[in-house]
């Protein structure tokens, strides 16, 4: 009998839920918009920084989602789990689970690297304890965040006639890889004394360089009445005695200033006020000395290796792991394919996958040992990416916030294929992006707009890219938009000089770096351009760099807090009253008693998530009801706070209101494009494009010549970019010498010098590949950076 024909399965109710739809979300600046996301589909999210693209995808989607799993969970187990409050959206229907890839960094743990959240690292610990020559111990044994520990004891049991067995132990030893010396951390700290004490002086006349230890102050007079040391004689002339009471003597009481003190060593007292402490949570005067003063170095021990002598004897193919950990990724790759034992072949193919992905995705310049709060945004969202590319979960929802950052344009078409590969797998895969290479590759797009801020929360477009390109919206004109190489460039003025640079892959590179003019130095993801530029020219007097660190900001801190303009203006409120600067601080003696200053009620309610309403006393405005009624210009406090900057740039530089320097502050934020943003509006809800900006801001105050900035077109769409190169154009003019790490081509062809640094990255960088103009760039075509710029000035 002839196999029958399978017949297509009948069409299912289920099939018919092919869509997120999102109803009614208000989250933020949204205005109440109602969309259709088609899932199993790549899906880009457009729109000027601020106009409400993360707020749709992150805060209402990702959020429901994340917040509908948290609830599968027991009420114990969401006991402790961190409570998500419910989006401000009328209805959310066909949403799966979310998978958020963001630009958050890794967690700055010292024993946390690239290998350890990969999971690279056990899978090396498996390799060494199964092949590994000498034989050491199991995994454990070379894992640098486990002990070697001993453990003995004696077991007592009781029997039935009153008598008690004992039966001795004998020692049980568990291996583990960790350095005694360092605990794993792989560096040791050390206090420069030079820094902490002058000893040409005597304590009288200020040997001790600590903030705060006056020489005729109290803190210094505790050594000097102790009886151990002598006040008046140079440090450098103590005998070993004095020195280490002054420095070293353990705590103990005294008889000393008329009273019973307790007298303690100089540098333990320091350990405990200053160097135990959280850098970020110490005065900035504090944190700079603590900076200075702690020196870190490679723990001789372990030279480095977080691993003890014993993880580090066996070896395989003639590497211990330590070895392998520090090699860059595609020599690590290399490595591997030479294991050629049948017994670990799974093993192999596992470790190959992953290096593979990690030379996919365009970091295989990294090491496996690189601790990972040391990666960039962009290099932290592309790590945590590789952990779902081998995954065998389909129809989940992928969340992303601008995976190009930081590319290269010849890495954004690998990454482009890695989203296509995702979605390919059966996946949603939600993307908010601003380069046209990527918006390219989109199934369907999503444009907010119109503007940003309160100006935006719109849905201006939805359809498929040749529609956007079609379409009269900011990103539809702008998708096509090149700019061209300049005719002519400025001619510079002089040059800042680099010798012998070789930091990290740096190979002793001698470069000149033009002044008075606009310089960009590019090349793809690794090949050293922040080495050259941050570890040789920051520090310079006259050199203000804006990186890209991340600002700190609590639901408390706002533009006006940051920049400093809140100060004046508080002044100005009691000058113009008669009262306090204090009534005008929410943090302070203006406080709303019921919220303290917060605006907002935070109800925990222990194992449910916190429930947090705006302030019934105050109306969420902050203040007390007495401090509103002192006004400026006829704006109460809290009327100004909200405020836009432009709106505020208008009111403080004229009429009664009238502040220069609040009004030159936020000409500067205007200036980068924060003209809508709120003076108090909380710097958490900030997108990392506004706080870069907010930064840029805050130094063109400053007097330096020359300004240093790491991928100002971070979060930057099309049509900012432009606004972006007028910016970079007042700076030169202005006299002040602009240098750009970049990868965005518009901001290469707008340069007057290009240094690109190449051709490859990690050990296949390093290298001058070519300095000249834009137009000699292009002409050459030389390198990878050539090639692109050439297609992106003549497409």
């Amino acid at each position: 009998m002839a196999p029958s024909t399978p017949q297509p399965a009948p069409a299912r109710p289920a099939d018919a839920h092919d869509v997120i739809r999102v109803q009614g979300a208000r989250e933020n600046n949204l205005r109440g918009i109602d969309v259709e996301l088609p899932k199993r589909r790549l899906t880009v999210f457009t729109g000027v920084s601020g106009s409400g693209k993360s707020s749709l995808v992150f805060a209402t989607v990702a959020a429901e989602s994340r917040r509908l799993i948290d609830e599968t969970y027991s009420t114990f187990v969401q006991g402790f789990m961190p409570s998500l409050p419910r989006p401000d959206v009328d209805h959310l229907e066909g949403i799966t689970t979310a998978i958020l890839v963001d630009q958050e960094r890794m967690g700055a743990n010292v024993r946390s690297t690239v290998g350890t959240v990969t999971d690279a690292n056990a899978m090396l610990r498996n390799l060494f304890s199964r092949i590994g020559e000498p034989y050491v111990g199991p995994p454990t044994a070379f894992s640098f965040n486990i002990p070697t520990s001993k453990a003995s004891g004696v077991f007592r049991t009781d029997k039935a006639d009153g008598k008690t067995e004992k039966k001795v132990v004998r020692d049980q030893v568990y291996l583990g890889g960790m350095c005694p010396e360092c605990e794993g951390r792989g560096t040791v700290s050390d206090l420069d004394l030079s820094v902490i004490v002058d000893e040409s002086r005597s304590l009288r006349g200020g040997a001790i360089l600590v903030p705060g230890y006056k020489a005729d102050g109290w803190m210094v007079k505790g050594f000097t009445e102790s009886g151990f040391v002598d006040g008046d004689k140079p440090v450098r002339e103590y005998t070993e005695t004095e020195r280490h009471d002054l420095l070293y003597r353990e705590k103990g009481k005294v008889k000393a200033l008329g009273m019973n003190m307790t007298y303690q060593g100089l540098i333990p007292k320091l350990r405990e006020s200053l160097f135990s402490k959280d850098p970020e949570s110490l005065q900035p005067h504090l944190r700079r000395f603590v900076e200075r003063a702690a020196v870190f170095g490679p723990c001789p021990a372990c030279e480095g290796t977080r691993l003890n002598a014993s993880a580090r004897s066996a070896k395989v193919e003639g590497r211990n792991i330590a070895e392998v950990c520090a090699m860059q990724i595609t020599d690590a790759a290399q490595w591997v394919r030479s294991i050629t034992d049948p017994g670990v072949a799974p093993l192999v193919r596992s470790l190959l996958h992953l290096f593979d992905a990690f030379v996919e995705i365009g970091l295989g310049y990294l090491s496996l040992d690189r601790p990972a709060g040391t990666l960039s945004g962009g290099e932290a969202q592309r790590t945590k990416m590789i952990r779902h590319l081998g995954s065998a979960l389909t129809d989940v929802t992928y969340v992303f916030d601008e995976p190009t950052i930081g590319l290269h344009p010849h890495d954004i078409a690998r990454m482009n294929n890695l989203l296509v590969e995702l979605r390919d797998k059966g996946n949603t895969v939600l993307v908010v992006e601003h380069k046209p290479e990527a918006i390219a590759i989109a199934d369907h797009v999503v444009d907010l707009g119109p503007g940003a801020g309160s100006d935006g929360g719109t849905i201006c477009y939805e359809g498929t890219v040749d529609g956007l390109r079609d379409s009269d919206t900011l990103t539809g004109r702008h998708l096509d938009y090149r700019v061209q190489v300049k005719e002519t460039v400025r001619e510079p003025d002089g040059a800042l000089e680099i010798r012998g640079a070789s930091q990290n892959n740096l190979r002793d590179l001698d470069v000149d770096i033009p002044t008075g003019v606009l310089t960009v130095v590019t090349g793809v993801a690794g090949s050293g351009k922040s080495s050259l530029i941050h570890g040789n020219l920051a520090g310079r007097d006259g050199v203000v760099v804006v990186d890209q660190g991340a600002i700190k900001g609590s639901r408390r801190s706002n533009p006006a807090t940051y920049t400093g303009l809140l100060e004046p203006v508080r002044k100005a409120f009691a000058k113009a009253n008669g009262v306090k600067p204090a009534l005008f601080s929410a943090n302070s003696e203006g406080a709303c008693p019921t919220c303290k200053g917060n605006g907002r009620i935070y109800t925990e309610l222990g194992f449910m998530e916190t429930v947090e309403t705006p302030c019934e006393d105050c109306g969420g405005k902050r203040f007390m009801a007495e401090v509103l009624d002192y006004t400026l210009g006829g704006r109460n406090i809290a009327e100004v706070l909200d405020l836009s900057v432009a709106q505020a740039h208008e009111f403080f530089a004229h009429g009664e209101a009238k502040i220069p320097a609040v009004a030159k502050t936020l000409g500067h934020l205007k200036d980068v494009g924060l003209g809508y943003i709120h003076l108090g509006q909380p710097l958490n809800t900030l997108s990392g494009g506004e706080r870069q900006r907010l930064k840029l801001a805050m130094h063109m105050g400053e007097r330096g010549g020359v300004y240093i900035l790491d991928e100002p077109t971070t979060g930057l769409h099309l049509a900012d970019v432009e606004n972006l190169l007028g910016l970079l154009d007042r700076l030169v003019d202005a006299g002040r010498s602009v240098i750009v790490i970049e990868h965005h081509q518009a901001v290469m062809a707008h340069a007057d010098r290009i240094i690109d640094i190449g051709p490859g990255a990690g050990h296949d960088g390093g290298t001058v590949v070519f300095e000249g103009t834009p137009a000699e760039l292009v002409a050459a075509r030389s390198t990878l950076t050539g090639e692109h710029l050439a297609e992106y000035v003549q497409a």
